[in-house]
């Protein structure tokens, strides 16, 4: 885990094992979209873990495929809006797109055509766009989970969209200077934890729904939700020039994940809200790659917390590269990392990424920093992108068949925790 070589070795395979699940490059299919059983918000994630690829190894072949599918799926007006998803159209679904254009612009991944919109431009245009939608009438404030009126989860302030809205703005304000998103970017952080969604010990819960004026938190915790918080919070501590306030806040973060971690098996990440017991679903395959994409990044803004988060990612890369021995080649991924080289049977682009991004993070310290305006950035920004608006949310309920209702984006319903075992991991 130390040979610079070797890491690469390994994260092209997985990297080259992950893109057998992606067919939006194949003639006749979409590109920048996964077929059955993802959604469209994982092929974004999944361009940000190629994006992450090429920072950390340099090595160009799946760029193209990258560029095309993230400017395909950018929408009429370019804030990462398609119509073709409106079914399944979450704050943290866009997000998740514009997340992986902040990285592009951030890490000076190879600019679009000069006719093409620009990395920059789509990540504000999509805080732009969710700006526009914090709701104040319903719990003081926050992003609803959907963005349209018919689809399940339009009642629910769910964690992840707010904290990707929080990401956002403090990586914008990083990366611009504009004082403007550093305020959107505290306005987020202050409702999440007035809300109860954040606990003063710094755990992130799901979620909760207007109906009840957010006062039903759903105190299930996600590997996910702490991540996009902390690398967040390090961000806010560079852009204000390392106040002690933003400081305390990410080291009360990264301590605070120690509750995704394997207590057998020390250092080993584990989506403890459903590994342990069997459930974990599409989705949340996919949870760990975040959460060890953002630790990594983290170091980058605030460079104390170097030893302690590279101590859990040497642990997790070299259990997740053990459990990388499944499937006909013998080289697939599986999500249990805990256990070592006995393959859990599964395969998917959740499991890649999250192997992907642990083993590749091994090289963050090998890398530069992420760039700005001011210090050798290319990506052309337009601040008034997205500022439109976005088309009225307010269809016809019939428009939607009730089929399509059914788990879009982000599964994060209640869960009855009766049956799962122990539930030390949801705290009161």
């Amino acid at each position: 885990m130390k040979d610079t070589d070797s890491i690469k070795a390994a994260a092209g395979q997985v990297a080259h094992d992950m893109l057998t699940f992606y067919t939006g490059n194949q003639t006749g299919d979409i590109p920048g979209n996964l077929p059955d059983p993802y959604y469209w918000w994982e092929c974004g994630a999944m361009f940000g873990a190629l994006l992450d690829y090429y920072y950390y190894t340099g090595d160009a072949q799946y760029n193209d495929l990258v560029t095309q599918g993230m400017l395909f799926q950018t929408g009429p007006n370019n804030d990462y809006m398609t119509p073709n998803q409106t079914k399944t159209t979450g704050n943290d679904d866009q997000g998740f797109w514009g997340m992986s254009a902040m990285s592009a612009a951030e890490q000076k991944f190879p600019d679009p055509p000069s006719d093409k919109p620009q990395w920059l431009a789509l990540a504000q245009a999509v805080f732009n766009t969710q700006a526009l939608r914090w709701d104040t009438q319903f719990c003081n404030g926050g992003l609803r989970w959907q963005v349209f009126t018919f689809n399940t989860g339009y009642d629910y302030k769910n964690t992840i969209s707010n904290g990707v809205f929080f990401n956002l703005g403090a990586r914008l304000a990083k990366y611009t200077g504009n004082q403007t998103y550093a305020d959107w970017a505290i306005k987020a952080w202050d409702w999440t934890a007035a809300v109860g969604l954040m606990s003063q010990e710094y755990h992130f819960f799901d979620g909760c729904h207007t109906t009840l004026n957010c006062t039903d938190v759903n105190k299930q915790q996600w590997t996910y939700n702490a991540g996009v918080y902390l690398l967040g919070a390090a961000n806010m501590y560079n852009y204000t020039n390392g106040s002690d306030i933003w400081r305390e806040r990410v080291n009360n973060i990264l301590n605070q994940t120690s509750i995704f971690y394997s207590p057998t098996v020390p250092n080993v990440m584990l989506e403890i809200a459903c590994e342990p017991y069997g459930t974990c679903d599409t989705d949340n395959y996919s949870f760990k790659a975040y959460l060890a994409r953002w630790m990594a990044a983290s170091t980058k803004m605030a460079p104390w917390i170097y030893d302690a988060v590279m101590e859990k990612i040497r642990a997790s890369a070299a259990a997740a590269a053990l459990q990388c021995s499944g499937g006909a080649s013998g080289t697939f991924c599986g999500i249990k990392w805990t256990d070592g080289a006995k393959w859990d049977g599964t395969t998917g682009v959740g499991q890649q990424m999250s192997a992907l991004e642990v083993m590749q993070s091994l090289l963050i310290s090998r890398v530069a920093g992420p760039v700005t305006n001011a210090t050798g950035g290319t990506s052309k920004g337009d601040p008034s992108a997205g500022s439109g608006g976005t088309f009225d949310p307010r269809l016809p309920q019939d428009s939607i068949h009730q089929r399509d209702r059914v788990g879009a984006g982000f599964l994060t319903t209640l869960v009855i925790v009766s049956g799962l075992g122990s539930t030390w991991w949801m705290i009161a």
